[in-house]
């Protein structure tokens, strides 16, 4: 994902923000706003929080403390004292800062559950928080430190110290980091001043093990299309056979991303039927008297499959959990009154994450097996490590090797996260998600599924030259071009990090999926 410029806004509102959205604000510029019928919610439910006040009643969250400090009461006159706190306090993130993509989008969420009006927040703190987002000033917030229990507390704490005006913030027009109430007053722009309550509207909620999970899922519905294509072509080269794809074997077996998956690849691969593409290597190898392929190739759609369905379950869960309010307390301006929950728990993305992990590996998983018989003479009848002068040159031989490291890798990072609980906060937070860290693995584990299917997108592009003249369906002949427009033909043994970085971007960018629906897109 490449960030890009661009004037478009996105509404926020608490209801509709699409994972696509999110994506955009991140990663494409998009800028923020909400409409006067969200300023009108947020009003009103901050009238709930300045009604608490004024009857002196004593509720928690607003004049009270926190957590096993929940039975303090607070004087009026300390209010802001203890807002200001809290975010001071919960400010304990270790490690590397999100990159500017990600707090954004991180940023963004916290903006979209604030805009549903639950939370107590004054139109004022939010409108201050939208322009701070849109000069793209952004707090620097370190990625651990969140159990996932009462929400991501310390990235959300980091957040909101910036938009008071404090901690260290990057400054996205000259790429510098400074203090943010510096930085803020450069910009002309107003820090936040923490009224009751709004310390801890800022810092509950799962919105950190969002905005990283709407990442991971995002990138992994490229690479499941993406590794459909990829597989296509190393069945050519491999001289499979398109039996395996036939709608009456899947019917039988009627899973929706099964079907679609088999659908998908007889699309790409030679198809005698009225309309469909002609491959030249399937044609030429029609009667050598082979009757099935060995699971990597034949089982595709089953393993591929099971991946688009995790994808849409999991899209469907995060989804919700982007649009949700996610406050203790919450505040019901239809009952003017609060009330203390469990929506910041972040079991639901923390498990789904978990799942989406487990899921989008296995295309590597897949991957490197077929790599494997790529580059294996004895299984692919192509020269040894698909380089001439084996023995001078080893060709793809260490190439796999990274394959398979990062597979293995990836064993341990499928490990669920949220499986462990710790109990935190005196007890008073006795159980936990994990859920960033499911959230954090979940885009490392995607990281080393684009390397891997980048690795096997390089050895089948050279294996496929090693068959020519012989041409293969013209979808796939449009990848040929694409990759060859990057990396050319391996005569012999050269520097491969540039090459598998190259085709890597191909691959992330959309690009190699966009030249096959260009093509599809033709037949229809």
């Amino acid at each position: 994902m490449s960030t890009t410029t661009t004037t478009s806004y996105i509404n926020l509102d608490g209801y509709n923000l699409s994972i696509q959205d999110l994506v955009n604000i991140g990663y494409n510029g998009y800028k923020v706003r909400i409409t006067p019928e969200v300023e009108t919610i947020i009003i009103k439910g901050r009238e709930v929080i300045d009604n608490i006040l004024a009857s002196n009643k004593v509720v928690y969250g607003i004049n009270t403390g926190f957590g096993l400090f929940s039975d303090v009461t607070i004087p009026n006159d300390q209010i802001k004292l203890l807002q200001e706190n809290l975010i001071r306090s919960h400010s304990s993130g270790v490690g590397t800062p999100l990159t500017p993509a990600r707090t954004r989008m991180l940023f963004a969420l916290r903006i979209n559950v604030l805009a549903k009006g639950y939370s107590g927040i004054s139109l004022e703190t939010v409108q201050r928080a939208i322009n701070i987002l849109n000069a793209d000033c952004l707090p620097l917030i370190p990625e651990k430190g969140t159990v996932g229990a009462s929400g991501d507390l310390a990235p959300l704490a980091h957040l909101a110290q910036g938009l008071m005006g404090e901690g260290p913030m990057l400054d996205c027009s000259t790429g510098l980091v400074g203090n943010a109430g510096d930085i803020l007053a450069a910009h002309k722009l107003q820090p936040i001043d923490l009224k009751a309550k709004e310390g801890l509207a800022l810092i509950n909620g799962t919105q950190l093990i969002s905005s990283l999970g709407s990442e991971a899922l995002q990138r992994s519905k490229v690479l499941a299309e993406t590794a459909d294509i990829i597989a296509a072509i190393t069945l050519e080269v491999l001289k499979g056979t398109v039996v395996a794809f036939h709608p009456a074997i899947h019917e039988a077996r009627p899973h929706t991303g099964q079907k679609a998956v088999a659908a998908f690849m007889r699309s790409l691969l030679h198809n005698e039927e009225q309309g469909g593409f002609r491959s030249e290597i399937s044609e030429s190898h029609r009667d050598c008297g082979r009757v099935q392929d060995s699971y990597t190739l034949r089982c595709i759609p089953q393993v591929h499959g099971v991946v688009r369905d995790t994808i849409t379950f999991v899209e469907g869960i995060l989804t919700t959990e982007l649009n949700s309010a996610t406050d203790n307390p919450m505040v019901f301006t239809s009952m003017n009154t609060t009330m203390s929950g469990g929506n910041f728990h972040g079991e639901y993305p923390a498990k789904v994450l978990d799942y989406l992990a487990i899921a989008v590996h296995e295309l590597s998983s897949i991957s490197e097996r077929r790599v494997e018989r790529l580059v294996n003479h004895h299984l692919s009848g192509l020269p040894a490590f698909l380089v001439k002068e084996g023995g001078l040159n080893s060709g793809y031989m260490i190439a796999h090797c990274t394959a398979a490291a990062l597979v293995s890798e990836n064993k341990t990072l499928c490990h669920p996260a949220s499986v462990d609980s710790l109990s935190t906060s005196a007890a008073k937070e006795d159980h936990v998600s994990m859920g960033g860290w499911s959230a954090r693995k979940a885009l490392m584990v995607v990281d080393n599924v684009e390397n891997v299917l980048a690795i096997e997108l390089l050895a089948n592009i050279q294996a496929l030259d090693f068959l020519r003249p012989h041409k293969t369906t013209e979808p796939l002949e449009a990848v040929y071009r694409l990759v060859r427009s990057k990396v050319s033909f391996m005569e012999r043994d050269r520097f491969l990090q540039p090459d598998i970085e190259a085709v890597n971007k191909l691959i992330t960018s959309g690009q190699v999926l966009n030249v096959v629906k260009a093509c599809l897109s033709k037949k229809e």
